[in-house]
């Protein structure tokens, strides 16, 4: 018989890890309202009184957000289109076309996502410098369009789970292989798609190593690297940097909450076969 304590049981340690996961980021919009006198008060207050608004236009105000947002926007929309363009022919002809080496190279190009950014950073770094890139952002959307090893092994295991009859009903129908990826393979891998886009968005997003290295002109700073010049100018005013960290953080949340549930069966519906 089973146990009805068991779900009870889930439901709590899940709750405790959503409180655990949710807690940073209620203490940085709780921060975000506060005055500089509750901040340093010795007594703790989750939920600030009175809470202050005007934080958040103020902070904005100390550097300029939406320049900063629009570059952000620029390599983000770039980098999605590239991880997709360059992600899907590899994960089709390593799901669905069969040719000699097929699982050699695709183990050796696995086998990539183990090496560290940090052990190419400097040849890249000079061979970008020798293009003329740096100071530009093509450092920071060029390499998306020559393949992420994890995009394409995400869309090649979602290409697994297709049935192979339909791409079989296309040949017979006069489709090349391009006809069944464009008609049959991609309006069937809507969510693995939306699963890539996420990712690339949120890893472009949040990039600050990148923008570090290669961009030197303040004009064409991305969010993550204001946060950072924010914070070397302003390191007193906790509130302020909370209310800047907040507004930046917002939009991976309300992106995830809207394509929540084609991200996770796009997750879901990439470890059926390998």
């Amino acid at each position: 018989m089973r146990d009805k304590r068991s779900p009870i049981l889930v439901q709590c340690v899940l709750i405790l890890l959503s409180v655990i996961f949710v807690a940073p980021f209620g203490f940085m919009i709780s921060t975000s309202l506060e005055g500089d006198a509750q901040i340093h008060s010795a007594s703790l207050q989750f939920i600030p009184h009175p809470a202050i608004w005007a934080n958040y236009p103020k902070a904005l105000q100390y550097f300029p957000f939406w320049l900063y947002l629009r570059n952000t926007l620029i390599i983000c929309s770039v980098t999605v289109i590239g991880t997709l363009f360059s992600a899907v022919l590899p994960a089709y002809g390593f799901a669905r076309l069969r040719w000699r080496g097929r699982n050699t190279l695709f183990f050796v190009m696995i086998a990539t996502i183990m090496l560290p950014s940090q052990v190419a950073l400097m040849p890249v770094f000079l061979m970008f410098r020798s293009l003329g890139w740096s100071g530009t952002f093509l450092p920071l959307t060029v390499p998306a369009f020559f393949g992420n090893a994890f995009s394409i092994f995400l869309l090649r295991q979602f290409f697994l789970g297709i049935p192979q009859e339909l791409s079989d009903a296309a040949r017979l129908d006069g489709c090349n292989e391009f006809g069944i990826l464009w008609r049959v393979i991609l309006p069937l891998a809507k969510p693995a798609l939306a699963t890539v886009a996420l990712f690339a968005f949120m890893g472009a997003w949040t990039d600050f190593q990148g923008p570090l290295i290669y961009l030197h002109d303040e004009h064409l700073y991305t969010l993550a690297i204001g946060l950072n010049s924010f914070l070397g100018r302003h390191t007193s005013e906790w509130n302020l940097l909370m209310a800047a960290s907040t507004v930046v953080t917002i939009p991976l949340i309300v992106a995830f909450f809207f394509a929540q549930r084609t991200f996770i069966q796009g997750i879901a519906m990439t470890g059926g076969k390998g």
